[in-house]
C-alpha cells in the first residue's frame, strides 16, 4: 500500500518531451497519485533524476532489483511517457529487455490499466510495424494515444503542447477501469 493507496508508474523514455516529464508527475500527484518514475536505460540522459526523486520522494528505477533489494509495490496503473518507437514495438511483442519493459511486458497480464502516449515522428509513425504494434497493444486494452503530429513537441520547444498531452494521458486512465476510477 502506497501513502495514497494510488501508486502510478510513469515510464519515461528517450524522448525530448522526456526533459519535462516532471509535469506529468505534478499533475499526477494533484489528483492524488503516489508517483513511481521508471527510465528506460537511454532516458536517464533525458531526465532530471535528482529533481523527480525529490518531487517523487522515490528513486527513479531504471534497473532490475537485485535479489537483496525488496519488491517493489505494484503499479494501480501505468502512463508510458513519451514512449518512443522502439518501446511501443517491443511492448508490443512482449520484449523484455529493460526493467521498463519487464513491467510493461507484465501489464496487461496482469490487469494493470496502461495509457500509452507515443512521440514518433510522422514517417516512423506511418511505418507498419508501428501501426501493427499499436493495434495489437489496443486488441489487448492498453490505451494507446495518438502520436502528436509533426513528432516530439519537446523539438519546437512547446510547453504547452506538452502540458496538454500530459493532462490527455492523465486523463485517458479515467477511462480504463484504473482505481482513479472507482
Amino acid at each position: 500500500m502506497t501513502e495514497s493507496g494510488r501508486l502510478l508508474y510513469v515510464i519515461v523514455c528517450a524522448a525530448g518531451a522526456a526533459r519535462d516529464v516532471g509535469g506529468l508527475v505534478a499533475l499526477a500527484q494533484g489528483e492524488g497519485w503516489t508517483v513511481q518514475v521508471v527510465a528506460t536505460p537511454s532516458a536517464l540522459d533525458f531526465v532530471d533524476v535528482p529533481a523527480l526523486e525529490r518531487r517523487t520522494g522515490r528513486p527513479v528505477r531504471s534497473r532490475y532489483r537485485t535479489p537483496d533489494e525488496p519488491k517493489p509495490p505494484r503499479a494501480d496503473a501505468i502512463i508510458v511517457a513519451p514512449a518512443t518507437y522502439n518501446t511501443v514495438n517491443k511492448f508490443a511483442q512482449g520484449i523484455a529487455d529493460t526493467y521498463a519493459l519487464g513491467l510493461l511486458a507484465e501489464a496487461p497480464g496482469l490487469g494493470i490499466p496502461v495509457v500509452v502516449l507515443p512521440f514518433v515522428n510522422d514517417a516512423l509513425a506511418a511505418r507498419a510495424p508501428f501501426r501493427r504494434s499499436v493495434e495489437s497493444l489496443r486488441a489487448e486494452g492498453v490505451r494507446v494515444l495518438p502520436s502528436p503530429s509533426g513528432s516530439d513537441p519537446a523539438d519546437t520547444g512547446d510547453a504547452i503542447q506538452e502540458s496538454h498531452l500530459w493532462a490527455l494521458a492523465l486523463g485517458e486512465l479515467s477511462k480504463t477501469g484504473s482505481p482513479d476510477a472507482r
